[in-house]
């Protein structure tokens, strides 16, 4: 079985259901941008990035960095694996995302990190993600 983005699929599929990650909390524009990701690590969708002044690379963004990626820029839009070398991938410049959904450092405080993306267009929402429970008729 293959994965394709989110979801696992097989070529002897005849159909495919799509079953979002609720990474996206909104129905804020979202902007996108291709960037580059700096060589050393693997990240997954909706890492919190920011961007290295001097090289123009964005890397995971930690609050006691001091090379500019102390500013949390971009939320990353799928996996990447950066272990081997610079890549380029896609990030959110701006959108609403879902504060359970994300991963960030653990230098930040949720509070702090929601106030500071705020600055950048990038929207952190309390979104519920539990599952709906099922309406019981009254008798």
């Amino acid at each position: 079985m293959n994965q394709v983005g989110q979801n696992t699929w097989g070529p002897e599929f005849r159909q495919d259901t799509f079953i979002p990650d609720q990474l996206i909390a909104g129905p804020l524009q979202l902007v996108t941008e291709t960037i580059t990701i700096a060589a050393g690590a693997q990240y997954v969708r909706g890492t919190v990035l920011g961007l290295i002044d001097a090289s123009g690379e964005y890397t995971l963004c930690v609050k006691t960095a001091s090379d500019g990626s102390q500013n949390p820029s971009a939320v990353l839009v799928d996996n990447v694996d950066a272990t081997a070398g610079e890549v380029r991938a896609g990030v959110y410049l701006m959108g609403e995302f879902n504060i359970h959904r994300i991963t960030a450092d653990a230098s930040w405080a949720p509070a702090t990190l929601r106030s500071e993306m705020r600055k950048y267009g990038l929207f952190l929402k309390d979104a519920d993600t539990a599952p709906l429970a099922p309406e019981v008729p009254s008798s």
